[in-house]
């Protein structure tokens, strides 16, 4: 797991290889994360189901990842660098 700083500001994070997280509970963050701020995929002709599976075909191709923030003690999907 690595270590790593935010641009501009100063939260801390450590990254999560989401092959180590349970998969219901790796599900359920990406769940979470496709329907922030009220997201209604439905609406957008995507079902919420088809968003969760692009996001993990994202993490298998390392486009993005899974940061646990230390600060607020919470897990974020980022934009892999």
């Amino acid at each position: 797991m690595s270590r790593e700083k935010s641009a501009g500001n100063n939260e801390e994070g450590i990254e999560v290889p989401y092959e180590q997280i349970h998969p219901d509970t790796l599900r359920n963050l990406i769940q979470e994360f496709v329907t922030r701020d009220g997201a209604d995929w439905a609406d957008a002709g995507c079902a919420l189901e088809d968003k969760v599976e692009q996001v993990l075909r994202q993490l298998r191709d390392k486009k993005v990842k899974v940061v646990f923030d230390l600060t607020s003690q919470t897990a974020n999907i980022v934009a892999s660098r």
